[in-house]
């Protein structure tokens, strides 16, 4: 009956391979599943559709900055707890549990490197730090940077990830808004430029201070940049709000930034914006100032000679300064009356014009 008995077959037995654990992540925007080597080789950016995932200071910093040139400077500054503010846990315990999990020692790395071979002062703002937000040591390390910057002439580039100011600080995260602005109205006085990046998110005090000062405003795509959120400012108002809003294609639509560069692209840009802005400096010359010029203008009379012929004088109620335009006759009118001034109106104004040379 060896029709109907069973084969033998060669069993092979093996231990299952362990797969390491978030090796394969599924693409929150296109779902495709993408190997994570493959995403950070794309500065956490999804190969498929260029979504783009958070992306650390340090990370950024690689990302942007000739290699070997990054100095830090500022970095033994820390926040205090003054108020000794306590939520659902002391602030000073939610800062030691942030700087156990990022490495960090606030929300915004500070420090001089070269992007193209040129120098430039940095701020890049870390949003896994307790949301990037700004307290005392953030404003701080920005204020330092830019006047480290207008001290030895540098550009300054500020790239923003937070969600405003931090409130366990209070008021002292409310005056770095206006401290970080003063400072960059000394950059500005010293014409040197200031280059804001704005990732996902920038909200808050951040975007209604330094963020949006910039001389050039760059933005990620599809970055959340504005002060109240969407879901705040629907519940406010009571009406829907635009498809978009506060997107970075929403603002740029608007005239709110400047430009959006893909993460990739983001080093390049900035070398060609840098070479462009800073030329002059590079070559050691200074830009021409136009030389000042004053209107000649004869104070003896109101007559000028065209050639062999005299323009007649021009009667106003008020002095008129010749510069060789054709002869009118003028009245200003205020009220349906006459008025004679020594001070400029804007009211109805008469024009007859007459021919040169002709009485």
């Amino acid at each position: 009956m060896s029709l109907f008995s069973r084969p033998n077959y060669l069993k092979i037995f093996g231990k299952k391979k362990d797969i390491p654990q978030g090796l394969w992540i599924k693409c929150k925007n296109c779902e495709a599943i993408v190997h994570k080597k493959e995403i950070e080789e794309n500065l956490m950016a999804c190969p498929k559709c260029s979504f783009l995932y958070p992306l650390g200071s340090k990370q950024r910093i690689k990302s942007l900055v000739d290699e070997g040139t990054f100095t830090e400077m500022f970095e033994n500054l820390q926040s205090g707890d003054p108020l000794n503010f306590i939520d659902s846990k002391p602030y000073a315990k939610r800062q030691k549990e942030a700087q156990a999990s990022t490495g960090l020692k606030d929300a915004v790395i500070t420090g001089t490197g070269k992007i193209h071979s040129i120098d430039v002062g940095l701020g890049i703002m870390d949003f896994a730090y307790m949301g990037g937000s700004m307290g005392s040591v953030v404003g701080e390390k920005i204020t330092r940077i830019i006047e480290y910057a207008v001290d030895n002439k540098l550009p300054v580039i500020i790239l923003s990830s937070s969600g405003g100011a931090r409130m366990q600080e209070s008021t002292l995260s409310l005056m770095q808004m206006a401290k970080t602005s003063a400072a960059l109205g000394r950059l500005r006085t010293a014409n040197l430029p200031f280059i804001s990046i704005l990732t996902h998110p920038t909200t808050g005090g951040t975007t209604a201070s330094f963020a949006t000062l910039g001389d050039i405003i760059i933005a990620e795509p599809k970055a959340l940049i504005g002060f109240a959120g969407p879901r705040v400012i629907q519940q406010t108002i009571k009406q829907d709000l635009p498809d978009g809003f506060q997107k970075s294609e929403f603002l740029l639509e608007h005239g709110m930034i400047d430009m959006i560069i893909e993460r990739k692209d983001m080093r390049n840009t900035l070398g060609f914006i840098l070479n462009f802005l800073m030329h002059d400096t590079l070559n050691g010359s200074k830009p021409e100032q136009p030389e000042k010029q004053t209107p000649a203008v004869k104070p003896s009379d109101t007559q000028q000679s065209f050639g062999d012929k005299k323009s007649p004088v021009i009667k106003t109620a008020h002095p008129v300064k010749s510069h060789g335009t054709p002869s009118a006759k003028i009245t200003i009118e205020k009220n349906g009356r006459k008025k004679s001034s020594d001070q400029p109106h804007t009211q109805k104004i008469t024009i007859e014009s007459k021919p040169v040379g002709k009485p």
